[in-house]
């Protein structure tokens, strides 16, 4: 039982940690020291560095947590009924505007992208966003719908994420509308251009 305790508050503390880092990168950008998010999180320099040995370390933690979160709301938005081609991307779909829907969680997506965004040019912060992309990109491949089509419907929800950003929380009617647009285009599977050259693999 005392193991079982000491792992639950080391779990407790890690995620106290990573939610310090999220301000603390939103509120002095990835030059913030440790110091910095420790005092945030209200721990010593050596608790931090206990759990994270660096700040590369730090930053890969906070983004692979990232990348899990948002793994874990497309899998909470998959059809245990829905058998047929597009399950993933209308599952993807869902996902993303559900986070942009409710004006607390919208304001998580803008931090979200903004962390990312703040970090995205540290090379171990973008070899696991590479990573996660390719992983993505072989589920999507594998999820019925022509590539036209998925590339379509997820570049645009993604940009709709983006979007948010810079434009602050999206009208309700438009993120319905623009919601259904998608979901409806993954109701079929075929190519939406015929005459389209296959992009060459790059």
């Amino acid at each position: 039982m005392a193991a079982a305790g000491s792992t639950r508050d080391a779990a407790r503390t890690r995620r106290t940690l990573l939610d310090a880092a999220v301000r603390a990168v939103l509120a002095h950008g990835a030059t913030v020291s440790l110091e910095a998010v420790a005092r945030e999180a209200g721990v010593s320099k050596g608790g931090l560095l206990h759990h994270f040995p660096s700040k590369d370390a730090l930053f890969t933690g906070l983004v692979d947590d990232l990348l899990d979160q948002f793994t874990a709301a497309v899998e909470a938005q998959l059809d245990p009924h829905d058998d047929r081609p597009g399950r993933l991307a209308r599952a993807y779909v869902r996902a993303i505007f559900a986070d942009l829907e409710p004006a607390d969680s919208a304001e998580n997506t803008r931090e979200h992208t903004t962390l990312m965004a703040a970090l995205g040019h540290l090379p171990q912060v973008l070899a696991r966003a590479q990573e996660d992309g390719r992983r993505w990109k072989a589920a999507f491949a594998a999820d019925g719908l022509h590539p036209q089509r998925s590339t379509l419907v997820i570049r645009a929800a993604d940009g709709t994420a983006t979007a948010s950003l810079y434009e602050g929380r999206l009208e309700p009617g438009e993120l319905t509308e623009t919601r259904d647009l998608l979901l409806a285009l993954t109701e079929e599977t075929g190519p939406l251009w015929e005459g389209l050259p296959r992009a060459e693999p790059g």
